[in-house]
């Protein structure tokens, strides 16, 4: 192995790599922050031509456009990274991505150009999807080999601090936003501000990245001739390196991922629509964990060039497995009191046919696509949140809801002209009312009460998820530059970067959702975070080697 001066302070221009790289991961998360809290209003400008709860899917489906295309990105821009240099192709993502934010600022809404607002709008977050994925593994990749020998942890480690920043970034200026202008104006036209604004954001980012040189370990192989002429084939062509970049996504990624998005986005999904905490009050607990939590990035990032990236990473996914359903449970009795006490003392069961129930964590199902009295019951049910259990009825039989000691039957919906007809509407009202009814009989709550939220526990509860998350994204970066050779890392360590955050995190809230509607468990989402990070628990523990004292300057 090659030898290397001993770890020194960070310099001046090291400092300014980090800074310059990071800005873009902030643009990532500011965006996703933006699109994410006004997808409600979204959905009424670009999607007005539905009813409003398809308007909604709808604008969600456009959100995740831009998951789905990441790791398409990732081959695009890491093939250029690979063959003409770090600075420039991640200089090239970064305006994509800012320009596509700032234009959907200014773009017309249905009302004004009709279907080719929504469509312009889903081209839009592609192009943000497609520069994303060649975003990171640029700003990573170029940290890294900027990094000195003993250092690749703790300087990459900055680039995971930055979702903080884009968060807060994104409060702050939506709040002070709506606060300024009003909610009608900010309804209006004022939500147009917010993406605005990030021209400023891409000014500043382009600014100072053009003021950089290229990368130490790029400019050494194009010196010596030895950059890639293939670089996708090379890393995805030929079993030795293709073996790698699986085991990348299986062994490290995927657990990472679900990780990361059940400890900040599943956790605010739990707390607002499971628990019934106001999302102003969810919002800066969320926001409170993360203040807190965020320099155990840089710590782990650093302890990761002492003792080894693999043994944080597993133990990361590890601690997730044992934890999550016993601190969910900890969080229903700290947000929510009297759900749980309900929940104990006035357990809820379903008794149907199951030939009679239909899936219930379809996304894009209409109203009337629940007509049999399983559905009807099972659907009211999820739609306020309310756990149950599932009791197998005698077959033909209609469904029963039992709360504590109390049974009501529901209805079967008949169908008439694409609607329900009017015995039975009234006949689900009548339905909801009895069930309304005996649920706050029984104690359970309309929403959570304020006096009575734990907010103190809370922060302790999301602060132990967040520093899972630093435990498996602080050194996630050092490691995926590590496993790759110079020549193909761009490419290499991209694509399972992006289908690990992209696919196996991105789709978590979505997945999650669906399995608590269809088995009526508010805690059964968790399964599928536990399921992922155990994979990549067996598979990093017995198949990644570890990486920290990898030379990444040697020849290839």
């Amino acid at each position: 192995m090659a030898k290397h001066p001993a770890p020194r302070p960070m310099s001046a221009e090291e400092r300014k790599v980090i800074f310059a790289s990071s800005l873009g991961t902030v643009f990532e998360w500011y965006d996703f922050y933006l699109y994410g809290s006004l997808a409600a209003i979204i959905a009424k400008q670009f999607f007005s031509g539905l009813d409003a709860g398809a308007a909604f899917i709808f604008a969600l489906l456009a959100f995740a456009a831009g998951f789905l295309v990441r790791p398409f990105g990732a081959i695009v821009f890491g093939r250029l990274g690979d063959m003409i240099g770090r600075k420039y192709t991640f200089l090239v993502t970064i305006l994509i991505m800012g320009a596509s934010t700032f234009v959907v600022g200014v773009l017309p809404s249905y009302a004004s150009i009709g279907v080719a607002a929504p469509i312009i709008l889903v081209a839009l977050r592609m192009l943000q999807g497609l520069a994303l994925g060649g975003e990171y593994g640029g700003a990573a990749t170029y940290v890294a080999e900027h990094a000195p020998q003993g250092k690749r942890g703790a300087y990459t480690s900055w680039i995971q601090t930055t979702a903080t920043l884009g968060l807060f970034l994104s409060l702050l200026i939506i709040l002070g936003t709506r606060t300024a202008m009003g909610e009608a104006a900010f309804n209006d036209w004022g939500w147009r501000i917010p993406f605005l604004l990030s021209i400023v954001l891409l000014a500043v980012s382009v600014w100072i990245r053009l003021s950089l040189s290229e990368s130490p370990a790029f400019q050494k192989m194009k010196a010596e001739g030895k950059t890639s002429k293939a670089p996708i084939s090379e890393s995805f062509g030929q079993w030795k390196n293709l073996k790698i970049v699986i085991l990348a996504l299986l062994g490290l990624t995927a657990g990472q991922a679900v990780v990361w998005y059940s400890g900040q986005f599943y956790a605010l999904f739990f707390l607002t629509q499971q628990l019934k905490v106001d999302a102003t009050t969810a919002n800066l607990l969320i926001a409170a964990s993360l203040l807190i939590g965020t320099p155990f990035f840089v710590v782990f990032g650093t302890l990761s060039d002492k003792i080894g990236r693999k043994p944080i990473i597993m133990a990361g996914c590890l601690l997730a497995c044992v934890t999550y359903f016993p601190v969910f449970k900890m969080m229903t009795e700290a947000a929510n009191p009297d759900l749980a006490r309900a929940q104990a003392s006035a357990a809820i069961t379903v008794t149907a046919d199951p030939k009679t129930c239909s899936f219930q964590g379809n996304p894009v199902a209409r109203e009337i696509d629940f007509r049999s009295s399983c559905d009807i019951a099972k659907r009211y049910l999820v739609q306020n949140s309310v756990s149950y259990d599932n009791v197998e009825g005698p077959a033909g039989s209609k469904a029963v809801v039992k709360v504590g000691d109390k049974s009501i039957e529901a209805p079967d919906g008949t169908v008439v002209n694409q609607k329900f007809d009017a015995a039975t509407v009234a006949a689900i009202a009548e339905f909801k009312k009895h069930v309304t009814d005996d649920l706050r009989a029984a104690g359970y709550p309309a929403k959570a009460d304020p006096a009575k939220v734990n907010k103190g526990l809370i922060v302790v509860l999301l602060f132990w998820l967040v520093l899972l998350v630093t435990m498996v994204y602080g050194p996630i970066a050092a490691m995926l530059v590590e496993l790759f050779p110079t020549r193909i890392r761009y490419t290499s360590m991209s694509l399972p970067y992006h289908i690990g955050n992209g696919w196996f995190g991105g789709l978590l809230p979505t997945t999650a959702f669906a399995i608590v509607a269809q088995t009526g468990n508010m805690y059964n989402g968790l399964w599928y975070p536990i399921v992922i990070a155990a994979m990549t628990l067996v598979i990093g523990t017995l198949f990644i080697r570890e990486t920290k004292d990898v030379d990444i300057y040697a020849d290839d």
